[in-house]
């Protein structure tokens, strides 16, 4: 391609809308135009990315014996109802786009595909000898992100590849969820990017196991945290660790003390000169169930742990029945305004003990009315130790479970794991913290769909039994756009020559002097005919112009027809490291070809 016909427009100044760097990179270099919030178009060179990213993924699933189809984007409802997400995705978590149509039906734009593909699935697989299959399609999605951001990152329309399983045994989806571990790994390695696979949270859609794929980079949006042997690496939503152990409590005897402006547990220690693993602090929660109802929760737990809402509204979700309900909306620290809605009168915030009394619970139909009181692990053996005592204004030391305050029955393991603490598997490793932005993510649902929706099989044995399922999904646009997060410098882009938009690139300083004119178009022919993807800077512009914008644009190699063609050579700059070679006219084909293959292979 000619870069003089190419629709190519380059920015000189960051964009204001952009926040990371990927973001206003791929903006100033003509790769995306944003077209409203979190909407995209995506130009001939970011095209040319997307292809090849989605010619390894393609390249990786078929080696599997997975089978590629393309799924409608409009759902119905009713596909949505049945498996009990609609109102999770339209109200909790909010990201579907719902519409009505002229029949008044009620539709939704696909965020990813488990209903559609377990209808299929229920319509067309009978017999256990069609089993296992997998299916896998790579198509556009919609979210409608709160607030979309990061261009490619968060948007609210994307490209991605979603696949889907179906088994006849825990044994048969297990060797498939290790072949797509493999093939996700495969994928990113074949991109140029440095990942790391991580234990996740399965979140929404649910199942069993799960890992996620990282990008490792700065503006990542997850905090990974992993242990140096490599025995260990998990998302903080799904992460654990050993806390550091509790300090001995200094109070031998209960007692209330007076302890003023005291509502944090920093000012806390302060106040009483003793240490945050001595507190147990009670954290007020409002869980709004699918059914409508509203349950308050009170978790307590060790005054220098944090609760991580991720552990917690799972485990409020396995709760569930026990206020006739199946699922969390959602789950919120309740403002002074949600108080008002259902405190029968002022809550003393900062000074909670674990026995708050349930009358500060107006009556209501929708609201439960007792506290559900969970403890965490890191609080359950503490002794002697310092919470609230219900009063603004003072707490109370030196106390004990079942003593002053009972131990809820319910204990649960809410920690945030973080950098610093010990490893379960080896006390001796001490987690690590990274950036990531995930990439990809693999699960194993198990029946959570097909004993929902009734998607089943006939066993060897004629029994009628619901068929087992993984899912496994790539962004490739995000993954586009992750390797630009991960690999730039002050001058642009630095793409890894897998999945560069132009292998290279040649830059002629002159157009007026047709040496170095019939020198370019002699090479520009050469090394598209040897499959070496070349871009040819014609442009009537400066020389120090094309140059910024071939390292901005990110093409591995630039060719310069400039002054060494005196002695019959070129100059060959890599865009990753700027290194200058000097070669012979003659050689550049097969060297850059011996280059290419080298990054590549």
């Amino acid at each position: 391609m000619r870069l003089s016909q190419m629709l190519f427009v380059t920015l000189r100044e960051d964009p204001a809308e952009a926040e990371i760097p990927s973001h206003k990179l791929l903006l100033r270099a003509g790769y995306i135009r944003r077209i409203g919030s979190g909407i995209y178009a995506y130009l001939p060179l970011m095209w040319r990315v997307l292809k090849k990213v989605s010619q390894i993924v393609r390249e990786e699933m078929d080696a599997t014996g997975a089978q590629e189809c393309l799924l409608p984007q409009l759902q119905p409802a009713d596909l949505w109802r049945e498996s009990g997400r609609w109102d999770t995705y339209t109200q909790a978590e909010g990201i579907m786009f719902s519409l009505t149509d002229r029949r008044d039906t009620e539709l939704g734009l696909g965020p990813t595909h488990e209903e559609v593909i377990t209808t299929i699935a229920k319509d067309m697989i009978r017999s256990y000898r069609q089993l296992p299959l997998h299916l896998y399609q790579i198509q556009n999605k919609f979210r409608d992100e709160i607030r979309p951001r990061f261009g490619l990152m968060r948007g609210r329309e994307f490209i991605m590849k979603d696949g889907y399983s179906f088994h006849a045994s825990e044994e048969s989806l297990k060797k498939t969820y290790q072949d797509m571990a493999r093939a996700y790994s495969n994928m990113l390695r074949r991109s140029g990017l440095e990942f790391r696979a991580v234990d996740a949270d399965s979140g929404a859609i649910g199942g069993s196991g799960s890992q996620e794929f990282m990008v490792l980079a700065e503006a990542g949006e997850d905090e990974v945290l992993y242990t140096e042997d490599g025995q260990y690496a998990a998302n903080v939503e799904k992460a654990v660790s050993m806390p550091t152990d509790a300090e001995m409590s200094q109070f031998a005897t209960f007692e209330k003390r007076e302890t003023p402006g005291t509502e944090t547990i920093d000012k806390l220690c302060k106040f009483l000169n003793c240490s945050a693993t001595q507190v147990v602090k009670n954290v007020l929660y409002e869980a709004v169930y699918d059914n409508g109802t509203t349950v308050l929760v009170l978790v307590s737990i060790r005054g220098d742990q944090d609760v991580n809402q991720v552990k917690l509204l799972n485990e409020l979700t396995k709760l569930a029945g026990n206020y006739q309900a199946k699922s969390v909306l959602f789950l919120t620290v309740p403002d002074a305004e949600a108080q008002r809605k259902w405190a029968a009168k002022s809550l003393p915030l900062g000074y909670m003990a674990p026995d708050v009394a349930d009358d500060y619970i107006g009556g209501s139909k929708e609201v439960n009315s007792k506290f559900l009181r969970l403890v965490d692990r890191t609080a359950v053996d503490l002794t002697n130790f310092v919470t609230g005592s219900n009063e603004s204004g003072y707490h109370v030391v030196g106390a004990n479970w079942n003593q002053e305050f009972p131990l809820p029955t319910t204990v649960v393991g809410v920690r945030t794991a973080k950098k610093g603490d010990r490893a379960l598997h080896n006390p001796e490793q001490t987690l690590q913290s990274a950036r990531g932005i995930e990439v990809g993510h693999i699960f194993q649902l198990g029946t959570k769909y097909s004993q929902i929706m009734g998607a089943t099989y006939t066993s060897e044995q004629g029994e009628e039994m619901p068929l087992i399922m993984g899912c496994y999904g790539v962004g490739v646009s995000r993954l586009a756009q992750s390797a630009v997060e991960q690999s730039y410098d002050k001058d642009g882009i630095i793409w890894p020559v897998a999945i560069a938009p132009y292998h290279a690139i040649i830059s002629i300083p002159n157009i007026s002097d047709a040496q170095q004119v019939e020198v370019a178009e002699k090479l520009y022919t050469e090394l598209n005919q040897s499959g070496i993807e070349t871009l040819l800077d014609d442009r009537d512009e400066r020389a120090g112009v094309k140059f910024k914008d071939a390292d901005l644009i990110g093409i591995p190699y630039r060719i310069v027809t400039g002054r060494s063609l005196k002695a019959g050579k070129v100059e060959v700059v890599e865009r990753a490291t700027h290194k200058s070679h000097e070669i012979l006219i003659d050689e550049v084909s097969s060297t850059l070809k011996e280059w290419i293959d080298a990054a590549i292979k």
